[in-house]
């Protein structure tokens, strides 16, 4: 995630020449001291970046078009200080490529009841600048997020956080490559999809590669590497004897560990940021990725199983937008019920694949244990369990013609006994409003099995990134009703229809 360090939101100020020279000094001194407060109030993912007031049609026009030639700035913050006559951003909006969010703030919080005078009136405008600006946002209809509140508080803070955030996905996607070993698994239907399609929706490429592709790369690895990874595992996990310098099956420790290198080699050489798996195709190698994925999961990196590649770029998109703060995000997958009615729950987990990002306090297990399906040899994966809290779980599907991503709110539970034959890492949530409802929503959405699990983010960070992205979101919660919302889906399946025309 080191590139995040290099990005910029850019601040700009629109105005006019109309109110004379004291009155452009006072807003650019205005601005400066936003732009800094902005930057320094939260823990921004990226630079909040002051630009000089915007007065003309041809100074407009420019900066969009700086701000889309710059490979470091997410987006740009616009804020209406005064009134600047929106025909003024016709050529300007139009030409940008870049997220934008409007900043509707002023300022000064309270009015100076007893000092207001027409030289403040003049100033302080945003009530109908913002107004203008919003007018010609709406008539150009250009998706963008609207943020309303005084700039010093929290609330608006937090907004212009999660929108900043989702940016930072969303340019992150537009460089995105992501590397499949190996085919969808066989037959599955909602793993498949238009990769053409997806790289003009979101901007990244989908490349598949063969095991041998990756076999190159065992080549390269030497005794001293394996040696320090190894020490890596003893270090952060509790080993399973068997893997012990001494156990049984420390040959299968040294081979993980040689996967590892190499599935890291070469997504690093191919400037990687996701990729996939497939357990029905491992020619090459003697053991199913498990601990290898987890780490690099945990590392940055997307992933989707058996060819999943569309989850690989969501788990991707929701650690960019999660960099940084508290809880994890992982490729998750429900995998099974507990219906009883008085205390309702899901069970997720995977074979192998599921992020130690998102682990309790206590330590993980690095265990080796059979796997009944690829016929290889017994594969090594992290043990864990989940801490308690608010989570989310979105999957994105390719409809035919368009994408649509589905969001189900969870609380994420303690299992309700213990799981001491269950060896993969797991988490136990209570999906909202109930499971029933839930189920059942997701189902008529058509959601996907595989889904990005997180505890970092919420859906707010989704729906910023799906308005970005132009695709349809749907939410599941503690408010949905399963017959509201399948009429919702109907509702969009006319509007995608109109709106994309024919």
């Amino acid at each position: 995630m080191e590139s995040l360090n290099k990005m910029e939101v850019w601040f700009v100020t629109g105005s006019q020449h109309l109110y004379g020279e004291d009155t452009l000094i006072q807003v650019a001194d205005h601005s400066k001291i936003i732009t800094e407060g902005l930057d320094k109030s939260r823990k921004y993912p990226v630079k909040i970046v002051y630009k000089p007031t915007v007065k003309t049609a041809d100074e407009i026009h420019k900066l969009c078009l700086d701000a889309n030639h710059n490979e470091n700035c997410i987006g740009i913050i616009t804020w209406m200080h005064t009134f600047s006559p929106a025909k003024m951003w016709i050529s300007g909006l139009t030409s940008l490529k870049k997220p934008f969010v409007q900043f509707h703030t002023q300022f000064n919080r309270d009015i100076p009841w007893s000092e207001i005078d027409m030289d403040f009136m003049n100033l302080n405008q945003t009530a109908h600048g913002g107004r203008e600006f919003g007018f010609i946002g709406s008539r150009l209809r250009k998706e963008r997020k609207v943020i309303v509140g005084y700039w010093e508080e929290s609330e608006p803070q937090k907004e212009l956080e999660i929108w900043i955030r989702a940016a930072a996905a969303w340019h992150d996607s537009k460089s995105m490559k992501i590397a499949r070993f190996g085919d969808n698994m066989r037959e599955v239907a909602v793993t498949e999809g238009d990769k053409v399609e997806a790289q003009i929706k979101f901007g990244y490429t989908v490349s598949g590669y063969g095991l041998g592709n990756l076999a190159k790369f065992f080549e390269d690895i030497n005794e001293s590497e394996i040696d320090e990874l190894i020490r890596i595992y003893e270090e952060s996990y509790i080993l399973d004897e068997k893997l012990a310098s001494k156990g049984s099956m420390r040959e299968s420790l040294i081979e993980g560990a040689r996967i590892e290198l190499a599935m890291t080699k070469f997504l690093e050489a191919g400037g990687f940021k996701a990729f996939t798996t497939t357990f029905e195709n491992l020619h090459g190698i003697s053991q199913l990725p498990g601990l290898a994925v987890q780490r690099l999961m945990e590392k940055g990196y997307g992933f989707g199983a058996e060819g999943d590649w569309k989850t690989a770029a969501l788990v991707r998109s929701m650690k960019v937008m999660s960099y940084g703060l508290e809880g994890g995000t992982s490729f998750m997958e429900d995998y099974t019920y507990h219906m009883d009615s008085e205390n309702e729950c899901v069970l997720g987990s995977h074979m192998l694949e599921v992020c130690p990002s998102i682990r309790n306090e206590n330590s993980a297990s690095l265990e080796i244990h059979h796997l009944g399906i690829g016929g290889k040899s017994d594969p090594l994966r992290l043990v864990f369990s989940t801490p308690e809290g608010k989570g989310i779980n979105a999957s994105i599907m390719d409809m035919g013609g368009r994408f649509r991503m589905v969001v189900n709110e969870v609380d994420v539970i303690s299992p309700l006994e213990d799981l001491p034959k269950l060896p993969v890492a797991r988490v136990c949530w209570k999906p909202l409003p109930d499971l029933k409802t839930s189920a059942a929503a997701w189902i008529y959405a058509g959601g996907a099995h595989h889904t990005g699990f997180s505890q970092a983010i919420a859906t707010d960070h989704l729906r910023d990134f799906a308005s970005m992205a132009d695709i349809e979101l749907v939410v599941i919660d503690k408010n949905t009703d399963v017959e509201d919302f399948k009429k919702e889906l109907r509702w969009n399946d006319i509007y995608y229809h109109v709106a994309k025309g024919i």
